[in-house]
């Protein structure tokens, strides 16, 4: 039953909300319920790191050690971006009613997250995917302005085309399926029939998911859409959508790995993929102009590694890889925290319109630091673990030519973050004055979210560490 209340709860705050005839209600109820979600995916992680699998519907709703992890991550960054929307959609200039929506739609994206990894039947999952995709375009359209519809639209466009091509995948992952027997169909049977499936209709369903869902995590050539939703969404959503839904979202493509057995080509693809990514996007991140913008290309290029890691093949790279996941959801979002802090601070998201803030604003300048820091994987800081853990794992396995390309791309990134980032934080204050103090909750969101950053980077909890290495397990090759 713990499953079903994580994915009703969201559903009944969102009633709340929507029902509600004062606006005040909506982000205290947000708040309680995605707590209480925290809590009770907190206990499921810690039952599944002792490699329990928690059934609530028999091949309908489960979680294993990696559904755990995707979800405790999802209702982790969903309880900050709910503290943080608190004070900061407080200065929004739309109307109650629209604030009202937005805390709706806020609560049915987070239940549709919820729903990707907790869901055990693929197609399902599938509909879930694609109900993350219609409730976060409204978040994304929220400013109802010319710019905020247009990425809104493009992030639609792209993202449902790409969930067309994924559908085929589907379609023949079933077919793989039905040719070795049929029965319940779940996550779970398809692993213990993964032998008997035909390998090229696996190998097929596997290249077209990839493409498909590709384009929802932020993959190149499909990206595109990512740096205008972020420009656009409000700050609580870019740390939502960057933070965990585009792992959300991978964690389905990572499921299949596992199937194809280790003479495939989908560990080839998955590493081809996640390097052209991390490549790509490490370069673009040189050229932005907006710090929002700088962040989500920052997305693509944390995405493209944690594929390229799933794709070197051996246990230490899962592992690292899912590290590596963790340490983005919860720098990412912090780092849209202090984007939308410094948002408020200087009423521009332009990189040339920031100057000097730690003097203006010694918080919004030391968060905007630590921040990039982050993102720049940085040391100590938990992206660096987990960076220095996938090349690690890449050496150990011999696969010199993408530990040295990855290698390259990650001084690229650190190069172009610390660029854009130091002379905001750091250099000669512009003319304008910071009008605004931040909120109560925005300044609460930057110290509780600032804490795992330092602490994952210097020392992982044993719980943490056991639920890494349950999940990791899900990930490795089915003997054939």
């Amino acid at each position: 039953m713990i499953l079903i209340a994580i994915l009703a709860l969201p559903l009944l705050a969102a009633a709340v909300c929507g029902l509600s005839s004062s606006e005040r209600w909506s982000p205290r109820v947000t708040l309680l319920a995605a707590l209480a979600n925290l809590l009770l995916a907190g206990e499921v992680a810690l039952r599944a790191a002792g490699g329990e699998t928690i059934v609530a519907l028999p091949h309908w709703i489960a979680a294993d050690g990696l559904s755990a992890l995707i979800a405790l991550l999802i209702t982790a960054v969903g309880t900050s971006a709910a503290l943080f929307s608190w004070g900061y959609m407080a200065h929004s200039t739309q109307k109650p009613r629209a604030l009202r929506l937005y805390y709706v739609n806020f609560n049915l994206f987070l239940f549709a997250m919820l729903a990707v990894p907790l869901l055990a039947e693929p197609n399902l999952v599938w509909i879930a995917v694609e109900l993350t995709t219609l409730f976060s375009v409204l978040l994304v359209s929220f400013a109802d302005t010319h710019d905020a519809l247009e990425a809104a639209w493009k992030y639609a466009v792209l993202t449902l085309s790409g969930a067309a091509i994924a559908l085929f995948g589907f379609l023949l992952l079933f077919w793989a399926w039905q040719t070795a027997g049929g029965g319940p169909y779940s996550w779970a049977t398809l692993r213990a029939a993964a032998g008997a499936m035909p390998p090229r209709l696996l190998q097929a369903a596997f290249l077209l998911i990839l493409v498909g869902f590709g384009a929802k995590v932020g993959l190149v050539p499909l990206h595109t859409w990512l740096p205008d939703a972020h420009s656009q969404a409000p700050t609580p959503v870019c740390a939502l959508l960057s933070g965990v839904e585009t792992s959300a979202v991978l964690y389905v493509i990572l499921r299949l790995l596992p199937l194809l057995g280790p003479a495939s080509q989908g560990r080839a693809w998955a590493l081809a993929f996640g390097l052209l990514s991390a490549g790509v996007a490490s370069f673009l991140l040189l050229r932005v102009r907006d710090y929002k913008r700088l962040f989500a290309f920052s997305t693509v290029e944390q995405m493209g590694i944690v594929l390229a890691a799933a794709g070197l093949g051996s246990g230490a790279a899962s592992y690292a890889a899912l590290l590596q996941i963790v340490a983005h959801a919860l720098g990412k979002s912090f780092c849209f925290y202090a984007a939308g802090s410094a948002a408020l601070l200087s009423g521009t998201t332009e990189i040339a319109g920031v100057r000097g803030l730690l003097r203006s604003s010694p918080l919004g300048g030391i968060a905007l630091l630590l921040g990039g820091l982050t993102i720049a994987g940085a040391p100590p800081l938990a992206l660096f673990l987990s960076e220095f853990s996938i090349l690690k794992a890449g050496l150990s396995g011999g696969q010199y030519l993408a530990v040295a390309l990855l290698t390259l791309f990650i001084a690229v990134a650190f190069f172009g973050i610390l660029r854009h980032i130091l002379p905001m934080v750091f250099g000669k204050p512009l003319p304008q004055s910071v009008n605004r103090k931040l909120p109560r909750s925005v300044v609460l969101t930057l110290l509780l979210a600032a804490l795992p950053l330092f602490v994952l980077g210097v020392y992982l909890p044993e719980q943490l560490s056991a639920l890494l290495r349950v999940a990791a397990a899900a990930l490795t090759h089915l003997a054939r």
